[in-house]
């Protein structure tokens, strides 16, 4: 069992140029989609997370279900789903303000015990910066990780939800010696300072940085670095995209019984290259469609 925390909200995604476009709403979230996208490749899946009773709650859920995601250990609340307005610009990137005051993913609690045959968390994006339901996510965070347990980190930043820059990155490096595999892209890097090797002397075994359509880069802590292209796509929009690699990494280590830092050290040249392609041909798909709509096992063919 792979357990994706964090939240799960409405993206409303412009149908055309211009301020006042009309707005489609789409199921998103980083963790969601990263829930969704295992799901699909197949991965045993939990989704670890807070949601509305509202309309838009309910899709939600009804989104995981269909991907065969486990929504058993999901919360509810009264309070509304959390919204992001969705902007792409003409590369098709895409940026997102937040609608979140008062939602029900910002009342997350950290449950008693995670799923039976649980090997990985995953964690990121807006539901490490929103309080109270940030610190009951880094609680999971170091829970698992004093377990033993698998964890990932997307910080996946959203700078305009964050208020205090200076003190989310002290946060950020303080959950590194919880961190098996920290995946970021090349602009969250940036804008948190550091370097790759920085990082993995705090604790992770391995970071991967994403660079777009320039490729994947892993950095291990034995030292070694090992790079892949970016597949070559008609990018309709990346919404999506860096959470189709989460999820295609978490799923190959697993499909690979390679879900422990020891495992990672030894993937070794052939072992990180497979995967990082594969990834990277799943986010390619994911960028191909509007929205994020991660691609099915069968369209990615073998690792």
């Amino acid at each position: 069992m792979i357990v994706v925390a964090g939240e799960a909200l409405i993206d409303l995604v412009p149908q055309g140029p211009g301020a006042l476009a009309e707005l489609k709403p789409a199921l998103g979230g980083g963790p969601y989609n990263t829930a969704v996208a295992l799901g699909r490749l197949g991965s045993r899946t939990a989704f670890c997370s807070r949601t509305s009773h509202d309309a838009f709650g309910e899709a939600l859920l009804d989104g995981l279900r269909h991907a065969g995601v486990d929504v058993s250990g999901v919360q509810r609340g009264t309070e509304p789903t959390t919204l992001a307005v969705a902007t792409i610009d003409a590369s098709g990137s895409a940026a997102y303000s937040f609608y979140v005051d008062g939602t029900a993913d910002r009342l997350f609690t950290a449950p008693a015990a995670l799923p039976a045959g649980t090997r990985a968390v995953s964690f990121g994006t807006c539901s490490l910066v929103l309080e109270p339901g940030a610190s009951a996510y880094e609680e999971l965070m170091r829970t698992a990780a004093a377990q033993g347990l698998f964890t990932a980190l997307d910080p996946n930043v959203r700078a305009g939800l964050i208020p205090d820059a200076d003190a989310y990155r002290a946060r950020f490096k303080s959950w590194l010696p919880t961190v098996t595999l920290l995946k970021l892209s090349a602009e969250d890097a940036e804008w948190l300072g550091g370097t790759p090797r920085e990082w993995l002397a705090a604790g992770p075994a391995a970071v991967v940085v994403t660079q777009g359509g320039d490729g994947l880069t892993v950095f291990t802590r034995n030292g070694a670095e090992y790079s892949v292209p970016g597949e070559e796509v008609a990018v309709v929009d990346t919404i999506g995209a860096g959470d189709t690699v989460n999820a295609a990494l978490l799923h190959g280590l697993s499909t690979q019984d390679a879900l422990s830092a020891e495992a990672l050290d030894a993937l070794g040249t052939q072992g990180w290259t497979r995967l990082l392609r594969f990834a990277a041909r799943a986010a390619a798909i994911t960028c191909s469609r509007a929205g994020a709509e991660p691609p099915y096992a069968a369209e990615l063919g073998d690792l």
